[in-house]
């Protein structure tokens, strides 16, 4: 599967102030702006935040982003965003080594075993990932987690050793369901011999 949309977006902000006053200080400008921004930033919906790669960024790499208030609005738009073929959000602030990216799931190479499905159809057997992408954080250069997605919403976060060595506690429902699937590769079949 490849992705629909190539082209990168890039969201600018604009700051106005008007003068109504008949003598602006310095503090009434800065009392203004931080009326202005605490107005403007509860008239925000939380799904607005999804171009925020920053947020994006920090709350893919927490140790379970569903557990994380702030971090549930962003991370479900932005799987919403990924699916209709929109750009993975940028983070001008991530660092040197510190990235974010977004690969479309493609089975049997892109995909983890347990994910994956080996279809028998007429022309002949096809698989299927459970998972539409996979959005991966690296942190210092190296991986730090995937989180596969998909576009109902669904996600399961990959964790690296690094990772799980640096977080202590992290999400396992990747372990556990990589964990069924190599039992399942084990077991015998009903009716063979062990």
């Amino acid at each position: 599967m490849t992705n629909p949309a190539q082209s990168k977006q890039t969201v600018h902000h604009e700051s106005r102030s008007v003068n109504r006053a008949a003598k602006v200080t310095p503090m009434n400008v800065g009392v203004l702006t931080t009326i202005g921004f605490a107005a403007l930033s509860s008239l925000i919906p939380a799904t607005a935040q999804a171009a925020d790669g920053c947020t994006v960024m920090l709350c893919l790499a927490a140790p379970n982003w569903r557990a994380v208030p702030q971090c549930v609005p962003p991370i479900r738009q932005l799987f919403h965003d990924l699916a209709r073929g929109r750009s993975f959000p940028s983070c001008p602030m991530r660092g040197t080594g510190n990235s974010a990216s977004n690969e479309w799931a493609q089975a049997p190479s892109l995909c983890p075993p347990q994910y994956t499905h080996l279809i028998d159809i007429e022309r002949g057997p096809i698989y299927r990932c459970d998972y539409t992408g996979a959005v991966s954080v690296s942190i210092n250069g190296a991986m730090f987690a995937r989180t596969w997605w998909n576009t109902d919403g669904n996600a399961v976060t990959e964790f690296s050793p690094a990772a799980k060595t640096q977080l202590g506690t992290w999400n396992t429902q990747f372990d556990t369901d990589y964990a069924a699937w190599l039992a399942m590769q084990a077991a015998p079949l009903p009716g063979e011999q062990p």
